[in-house]
């Protein structure tokens, strides 16, 4: 299985950063998470067990034009990701 936890770098909308914003990876987001995933080590051919891309280890080499690496979902100990997307708004604030 790979997993990648993707948070919307959309901003200036109503809600705040890292709120439900209604976006969602196209199919060229999960292309491109799939490609990264399979050239750092992601065997899907494997059976059993599970390939994380996390921000922890990642989200310095991978990044899409919508969406960051967040490790949020599953570990509350990690960095409040609002910080990353406004500043991902900020270097490409027309998205």
């Amino acid at each position: 299985m790979l997993q990648a936890d993707l948070l919307s770098k959309s901003w200036g909308t109503p809600w705040s950063a890292c709120a439900t914003d209604g976006a969602y990876p196209r199919a060229r987001d999960v292309r491109a998470v799939v490609d990264y995933a399979l050239t750092h080590g992601w065997e899907p051919d494997h059976v059993g067990g599970k390939f994380l891309l996390t921000e922890k280890k990642h989200a310095g080499m991978f990044e899409l034009a919508d969406f960051l690496l967040t490790d949020r979902l599953w570990d509350s100990g990690s960095p409040d990701p609002t910080a990353r997307v406004v500043h991902a708004f900020e270097q490409h604030p027309s998205g």
